[in-house]
């Protein structure tokens, strides 16, 4: 996959390329709105190294911290966008 997204973070605006697992996760994050994301709901994908990779851009992305239980009790993460994102060009599947 790859794409061409206009970002805006507060005052910045800038357009992003972005291809493979960092337009995914950037599609997943606009698809999941304020529900967000975790690596607990989708464990195969690195999606806390997509998130960093995606802030290193300057894309704003907020991280809330919630409890589970289960055989290996502990927190996950849940990732959320904050920046306005408007898809310019998209090839490939989301």
């Amino acid at each position: 996959m790859k794409l061409t997204a206009r970002i805006e973070t507060g005052e910045i605006r800038q357009t992003l390329h972005l291809q493979g697992r960092q337009a995914w996760a950037l599609m997943e994050l606009l698809k999941a709105g304020e529900t967000g994301i975790t690596s607990r709901q989708n464990p195969a994908p690195r999606i806390s190294a997509y998130v960093h990779s995606l802030r290193r851009k300057g894309v704003s992305i907020d991280t809330d911290w919630e409890k589970h239980g289960g055989k290996y009790p502990g927190e996950h993460g849940v990732y959320r966008l904050r920046s306005a994102v408007k898809i310019q060009w998209m090839e490939g599947r989301a």
